[in-house]
């Protein structure tokens, strides 16, 4: 197997299984709480959360994965790298606080740190490798996203 493809596959491999665990905190607040507060009107259906976290976390993979494989000697790789460790403990601190502790507000300055820290982290990833810094695009997205939901639920609850 390439050093790349090792490289890719093992950082997919990390990204969903922080997805998992993320999952499985979702998953224990989700029917006791959040099924019984008041949601914005343009919340997606919740079956839809599932597959974009999956296709996100392979995305998210591909890109660590190409990052890594550029080598951990080169100090921008390393800036790089921890990036993004600090947004997959923010991403599953995210989970944590809001459905586990069911707290909207402090979830709420979660994420929008986290999405300072993808900004960050797709500015150094585009120092490694401008595809990487892109395939982390749609995650921001859907970060700003998931960002306005958490602030609506805090303000309608």
């Amino acid at each position: 197997m390439s050093s790349k493809l090792k490289h890719i596959s093992i950082s997919i491999l990390v990204c969903l299984l922080i997805g998992f665990i993320g999952a499985i905190v979702t998953q224990s607040g989700f029917d006791n709480w959040y099924l019984n507060i008041q949601r914005p009107t343009f919340k997606p259906p919740s079956w839809i959360f599932g597959p974009v976290w999956t296709v996100l976390y392979i995305l998210m993979g591909i890109a660590l994965g190409l990052v890594w494989n550029k080598g951990l000697h080169h100090a921008w790789v390393k800036t790089a790298l921890y990036h993004f460790g600090f947004l997959l403990l923010l991403n599953t601190a995210w989970s944590i606080v809001f459905f586990g502790f069911k707290l909207p507000i402090l979830s709420l300055l979660i994420i929008v740190s986290l999405l300072i820290l993808v900004i960050f982290t797709i500015k150094w990833f585009k120092v490694v490798s401008p595809f990487a810094a892109y395939l982390l695009i749609p995650y921001l997205i859907w970060l700003a996203f998931i960002t306005l939901l958490n602030y609506e639920i805090w303000r309608l609850n």
